[in-house]
């Protein structure tokens, strides 16, 4: 069972409303504060509670419970397979992992019935094989592991920092350098929890390497390589200096003009050594349909 501490830095909201935790419900949260599972400044309070600023608020997060994760025949474009690996070009749309409100139709679900129930089990029932995740709404590629070993190689070599991991992206605006350098560290929104943003508290470095490859009427089709592999962090960060992702629901602009079901990101590029062979291993996924569609209507529009 984990603690997690958190400052408040906000004042005057409800605490079941405050508390926006990965994975869990707003009723799962005033669950938790009815069942005292929930301190506020070292004391039990109601979901009522009214937050100040300065408060330490102490959550205990329960044990996940045992979930039965189906394997179901859901359709792959698989890129690359072996004994050790797997590497698919997941459709926008596609969640990763079984997680509240999403047990079945996941890539894991998929993976399960592709690969007959060998996947690693270092990251448990819900998440076998997943090293690395892409967002719902982003499209392109990831390595799943097929063994504990070929798993635990390739989440060194993301701590080390020498996968390639290469997204395109749509942003808004046009962006004035051709390319450029985003280092800010990134860290959990004080208030809205779900989200991610740029700050100094609580916050991890993050890097991402940004060059513009095409400019239209006021939005730029820009390539960004991560450094760093933080949650939601190309569409943090570009939002960050004042370009966010076109159709992105959390970070971008709240009309959306181009009836786009989700934000315009891509993993195109993939690299990384092999477990087994030791060989340097890179693949790359064309553009979606979704992403040349608006390519063409931002082209024809400029």
């Amino acid at each position: 069972m984990d603690n997690i501490k958190i400052i408040c830095d906000a004042e005057n909201i409800r605490l079941d409303r405050f508390l926006k935790l990965e994975d869990v419900s707003r009723s799962q949260i005033q669950k938790m504060i009815n069942e005292e599972k929930v301190k506020v400044n070292g004391a039990f309070v109601k979901t009522g509670y009214l937050v100040q600023i300065g408060d330490e608020i102490e959550v205990e997060i329960p044990e996940p419970k045992n979930i039965d994760v189906i394997a179901e025949d859901i359709p792959l474009d698989i890129v690359y397979e072996d004994s050790d690996l797997i590497v698919v070009n997941k459709p926008q749309g596609m969640v990763v992992h079984p997680a509240a409100g999403n047990y079945t139709g996941t890539l894991v679900n998929a993976l399960l019935y592709h690969c007959k129930g060998e996947l690693s089990g270092i990251n448990g029932a819900i998440r076998p094989g997943i090293v690395h995740r892409i967002d719902k709404d982003t499209s392109g590629l990831l390595v799943v592991a097929k063994t504990n070993k070929a798993h635990l190689s390739l989440a060194e070599q993301i701590k080390e920092k020498s996968v390639t991991r290469e997204y395109v992206c749509v942003v808004s605006g046009l962006v004035s350098q051709n390319k450029g350098i985003i280092d800010a560290p990134i860290g959990r929104h004080p208030t809205e929890r779900k989200m991610m943003t740029v700050t100094s508290s609580n916050s991890r470095n993050a890097v991402t390497h940004f060059e513009v490859n095409e400019r239209f009427y006021n939005t730029s089709y820009v390539t960004c390589k991560l450094e760093t592999g933080r949650t939601h962090q190309i569409r943090v960060h570009m939002k960050y200096i004042g370009h966010p992702v076109l159709g992105d629901p959390v970070y971008g602009a709240k009309r959306n003009f181009y009836s786009l079901k989700g934000q315009a990101l891509h993993a195109r590029t993939l690299g990384f050594i092999h477990p087994s062979t030791n060989e340097y291993m890179e693949f790359s996924a064309p553009l979606p349909e979704y992403f040349e569609v608006l390519l063409t209507r931002l082209r024809e529009e400029s």
